[in-house]
């Protein structure tokens, strides 16, 4: 098998708009919550979000070219545009016949469906649909503009699993470039979805945070009183290189994909097994996969949204597969400063792997209150202040609904 390795990163998220600010809103452990700005949220039972701050997608795409996109795939192209910058890929001499592009998003043009359908529907005479309004709002579309931008040939296409969308794309990414059908890939996630319909399907569930009071303190992982998630927005993207492409033309490596899990619950519409079973499977197949052992693994960035039972859930799971070491690694959910991404979740929680590797931290579960005794006290869940530690290798699990698990490990890279 060929070897994976990452040689671009881009971020847009609730804490930060580029990787570099990302690095630094989770070293602070800032909250990326506050009352929503999109829409006028007063008659609803969720008040807040965690909304993208000063982004303006005009310092990035014109404005015609921007009104013909959904938010979320504005944000695929920006954060794309970051890691190939990153990259350092000569595009001139790249063999674009081997380049591809998987990208995944949960709703896809969730504002698009909303506002334009809505608008056109509700027209007492001609209903007028614009022109632009499937390529808006479909999922794929995101990684069609990408390979259109870049001129990528290969491999291209959208996943969607839900909140496990961007790294089961990260690693069908990996797979197709190990196994010898690609050369270089771009792959992430993106979500837009803070609207009216998303926060009051989501509300109406229940699996939301309602605590309007304090929105910076709402998403508390692990937290005796936590009630729901908070709905965040935004993207994440990587450039996967194989290892000899990468240095044959001396790009910088950033980390190393080492091994991945897919697996499935069977179990329920939305909620997880209660003893974590499809989340015991995916970490160690995922283990399994990379040739290593539990005993390797330093750091496990959990799913970790907040809710009642999911935290439950994967915890239990985490001691199952990991045994005593799980005493000696560091848990952490960064869901707890930047809300969750849904579809956008899995990259933005990779790269906060890589970032951990890379810097030398582990990123903190803020807004750690009240002990719950459901949680072995003797796990390290990095409650509310950063830990600095080596990391060679770190675990990101997502896990979606519908029973969706994935999960991605990445090492330190050595040649």
């Amino acid at each position: 098998m060929r070897r994976v390795v990452i040689t671009g990163i881009g971020a847009l998220t609730p804490i930060g708009n580029t990787y570099s600010e990302y690095i630094e809103g989770l070293k602070k452990g800032e909250s990326g919550a506050n009352n929503i700005t999109k829409f006028d949220a007063s008659l609803f039972k969720v008040k807040f979000a965690c909304e993208l701050k000063n982004f303006d997608v005009e310092q990035f795409i014109p404005r015609k070219d921007a009104r013909r996109l959904d938010p979320f795939a504005q944000y695929a192209l920006v954060v794309a545009d970051e890691a190939i910058k990153m990259s350092r890929l000569d595009l001139d001499t790249l063999n674009l016949d081997r380049a591809g592009v998987v990208w995944g998003t949960g709703i896809g043009g969730f504002e698009t469906i909303e506002n334009d359908i809505s608008e056109a529907a509700l027209n007492t005479g001609d209903p007028r649909y614009s022109p632009f309004l499937i390529p808006k709002l479909i999922g794929d579309i995101a990684p069609g503009h990408i390979s259109i931008k870049y001129g990528f040939r290969g491999i291209n296409y959208g996943v969607v699993s839900a909140c496990a969308s961007s790294t089961h794309s990260i690693i069908t990414s990996f797979d197709y470039i190990r196994s010898g059908r690609a050369d270089v890939m771009i792959t992430g996630g993106s979500e837009a979805a803070i609207t009216k319909a998303s926060v009051g399907g989501f509300s109406a569930m229940k699996a939301m945070s309602e605590r309007n009071d304090s929105p910076e303190t709402a998403s508390r992982p692990f937290d005796k009183d936590r009630d729901g998630f908070v709905l965040g927005e935004g993207a994440g993207a990587l450039v996967l290189e194989e290892l000899e492409h990468a240095l044959n033309r001396g790009a910088t490596i950033y980390g190393e994909i080492m091994g991945a899990g897919m697996t499935a619950d069977a179990y329920h519409m939305t909620a997880p097994h209660p003893e974590g079973l499809g989340a015991r499977n995916v970490m160690a197949l995922a283990i399994k996969d990379a040739g290593m052992r539990p005993e390797d693994i330093d750091y496990v960035n959990v799913h970790g949204t907040s809710t009642p039972l999911g935290d439950v859930a994967e915890v239990k799971a985490i001691q199952a597969v990991f045994g005593d070491h799980a005493y000696k690694m560091n848990i952490s959910s960064t869901k707890s400063m930047t809300g969750h991404l849904l579809g956008g979740a899995g990259a933005i929680e990779a790269i906060a792997c890589v970032a951990a590797i890379n810097e030398g931290f582990i990123p903190p579960t803020i807004n750690h209150f009240t002990d719950d005794e459901a949680f072995d006290s003797r796990l390290n869940f990095t409650f509310n202040k950063l830990q600095e530690r080596t990391i060679d290798a770190a675990l990101s699990n997502t896990f979606g609904f519908g029973g969706h698990n994935a999960s991605v490990i990445i090492k330190r890279f050595k040649n």
